[in-house]
């Protein structure tokens, strides 16, 4: 237990600066603002600024400063410094100025093993597996690149032109395409299919600003496919806007409904209610929670739950329910302030104590870990949460619980078979995406379509054997027991990262969702 304890917290750390952005209450920033000039903090930067004794970079320190008393406040209360506020905001806007690409940097040469539908490089002829030797005529394989480098050499403005010149997959050749940046979209989608019978899967990994708009065309295409009932995968889900939480809310509730309310100090009471617009107010409904689920997703399962729609499947949710409002400075900087408290329909807030301090409000969920909660069903009753009466039920009088995340109504236990540190090491090596794309081709190649591959390929124990030799090159140390424990999974990993590589992340989750055990009970519960 304990080592399933310290490879999940592992997991825990990855996930945690998204909950820490948590639920925005909209997507109009409040920019321009600065400092009152009369102010102490103000006062302290300038004397540091004019008469500290060594050069000090005040703008960082400023930038703590504020931070620090932030998160005296709350834990979700925080300083964001200009290139993190951007980079939330443009993945909560839903695009960026770019070309639209993913890549991995394999032996010091990009390689790109993901094109964006539609974008700009795309639509000029790049392909996954085109590995960037020169930019705009200059060598820049092989010159130490880096996640900073990349960034800076392919983002751009608008209508600005980038020359790749590339070596294809398929031979050895060098081509040059012109590229003219442009907006990039990013769904918030991170899959869409029929998952059983009459069953559509759809896994949302954020909240923002497109959530909708995806929800709904994922949705009409399942529907078309035959489509009756649906699994909504929130699980790691840290949140995004509420107004995008709300209007999906009304994709499954009945026009007037209360989806949430929020309430602070300086906020008024504010009902979000259910539109008529939705394109889901009937069909069987299950969404799929954990501990990772936050803030907008606590939103929407707590109403779903509330209400009586949905069946709530998994692990107890993160517990979250504050709401921040962002303002943004003039050098690009903003603070995201806490401005309100969420309650749902029955009246309940589902935000978990931080009267112990910043530090013991991010291990709580480290702690459930170690007492065994995410193993155990009756673990759950032992948090202090849930030992006390509760006051708050459902439309139908099912008693549910405050102050701690939402307890689903149907538990799944964690499956730490699939989560070994070898696994981690791995996959924090990119040792997956480097293999299908050093040793995977020629597999690729004989597979036209993503149903035949899903259906009919498997690792084999000799591509799992030579997996293995492959990565002893990089991790010099491996556990012979641990090798031995994780085959089943990295045979899976490997088939999942290679349907990625190829047909993108809805095969991926097919692949990964084959054996999940919380889906599977998901389907079971609606049907």
């Amino acid at each position: 237990m304990k080592r399933a304890a310290s490879i999940i917290f592992r997991s825990l750390i990855l996930v945690l600066a998204g909950i820490a952005i948590g639920l925005v209450l909209g997507d109009n920033v409040r920019r321009g603002l600065s400092l009152p000039g009369g102010n102490k903090v103000s006062k302290v930067m300038q004397l540091v600024r004019h008469n500290y004794v060594d050069s000090v970079n005040t703008d960082s320190l400023e930038g703590v400063t504020v931070n620090n008393l932030l998160q005296n406040l709350d834990p979700h209360s925080l300083y964001l410094p200009p290139r993190q506020a951007e980079s939330i905001n443009e993945k909560l806007d839903g695009g960026f100025n770019g070309i639209g690409i993913e890549y991995q940097l394999l032996r010091d040469t990009l390689i790109i093993t993901q094109v964006y539908d539609n974008g700009p490089a795309m639509k000029a002829g790049i392909i996954a597996g085109d590995r960037v030797i020169e930019v705009n005529g200059k060598k820049f394989s092989g010159t130490h690149l880096n996640q900073e480098i990349v960034s800076r050499t392919f983002r751009g403005q608008k209508d600005s032109l980038i020359a790749l010149s590339v070596v294809g997959p398929a031979d050895n050749s060098l081509k040059t395409y012109h590229i003219k940046r442009g907006y990039v979209d990013l769904s918030s989608l991170d899959a869409a299919y029929i998952a059983a019978p009459s069953v559509g899967y759809i896994k949302i990994s954020k909240f923002a600003a497109t959530t909708d708009n995806d929800f709904r065309s994922a949705l009409k295409k399942l529907q078309a496919s035959g489509m009756q009932k649906l699994v909504l995968d929130l699980r790691g889900n840290g949140g995004g806007y509420l107004s995008s939480a709300t209007e999906l809310a009304s994709e499954f509730l009945n026009k007037g409904k209360l989806i949430v309310y929020t309430r602070g100090v300086h906020e008024p009471r504010t009902d979000y209610m259910a539109t008529d617009s939705g394109l889901f107010h009937n069909g069987k409904l299950a969404v799929l929670i954990d501990e990772y689920s936050a803030s907008a997703s606590e939103i929407l399962a707590g109403a779903l739950q509330d209400l009586d729609r949905a069946v709530i499947v998994g692990r107890r949710s993160f517990g979250k329910g504050l709401v921040q409002q962002q303002f943004g400075f003039g050098d690009g900087s903003a603070v995201n302030l806490t401005v309100a408290r969420y309650y749902t329909p029955s009246g309940r807030s589902i935000q978990k104590s931080y009267k112990d301090g910043v530090e013991n409000y991010r291990n709580e969920v480290a702690e459930r870990i170690q007492k065994g909660e995410l193993f155990s069903e009756e673990n759950y009753l032992t948090d202090s949460a849930f030992k006390r009466a509760t006051a708050y039920h459902t439309a139908k009088g099912r008693k549910v619980f405050s102050g701690g995340g939402i307890m689903p109504d149907v538990f799944v236990p964690a499956d730490t078979s699939g989560n070994t540190q070898l696994i981690q090491e791995l996959g924090e090596a990119q040792l997956f995406n480097a293999y299908v794309i050093d040793k995977m081709q020629p597999v690729l190649k004989g597979f036209k379509a993503d149903s035949s591959f899903l259906k009919n390929y498997n690792v084999n124990n000799d591509q799992f054997d030579d997996f293995i030799g492959y990565a002893s090159k990089t991790l010099k140390e491996m556990d012979s027991k641990e090798v031995k424990v994780s085959k089943d999974n990295i045979k899976l990993l490997l088939k999942a990262y290679a349907a990625r590589y190829k047909w993108g992340d809805t095969a991926y989750f097919q692949v990964l969702n084959s054996d999940d055990s919380t889906l599977k009970r998901a389907i079971a519960e609606i049907n």
